[in-house]
């Protein structure tokens, strides 16, 4: 599981979010009550999804499982100027990230982001920067589906 290495320019998103930890996932409640309301948003820029989470400076310098962050589901947009009722608008700054495809059930994803953190991003030139971490779920995005697609996205910065 090799990525590519992008940068990302901003993008203006729009959609819900909750705090949750990994110990208390509450992804599907967060999906379950965006994705009903997602076509009250105008000006979409495409047909993906984007789940974004994002964690304290230190939050995997010593990880616990029940650490809060803020977890977003959300649509990418051209503009702010309609935003639905109970929905926010969020900035989604650009940078500098590492790009890996996952294949598999969504529930599967642990030993990935497992490699990513533990294998990779040690034995790379790179160390986490403090931006979101994001997926995009795109057309081939299925869910549980072992078949099903989706990017992760890492924020990146070259080791000091």
């Amino acid at each position: 599981m090799q990525p590519r290495i992008e940068i990302l320019t901003e993008k203006k998103l729009i959609g819900q979010r909750m705090l949750m930890s990994f110990s208390s996932n509450r992804t599907a409640e967060l999906w379950r009550s965006f994705m009903p309301r997602r076509k009250e948003i105008q000006n979409n820029v495409g047909a993906d999804l984007y789940s974004i989470q994002i964690y304290e400076p230190l939050f995997f310098d010593s990880f616990n499982p029940n650490k809060e962050f803020e977890k977003w589901a959300t649509v990418e947009v051209a503009d702010f100027k309609s935003v639905p009722a109970e929905m926010e608008a969020f900035t989604l700054s650009g940078g500098l990230y590492a790009v890996f495809l996952y294949k598999g059930a969504a529930s599967a994803a642990g030993p990935a982001f497992q490699y990513i953190y533990g294998t990779w991003l040690p034995g790379s030139v790179y160390s986490l920067d403090n931006r979101p971490h994001f997926e995009i779920l795109g057309e081939k995005y299925k869910n549980e589906d072992p078949c099903s697609e989706e990017e992760i996205w890492i924020p990146l910065k070259l080791k000091e």
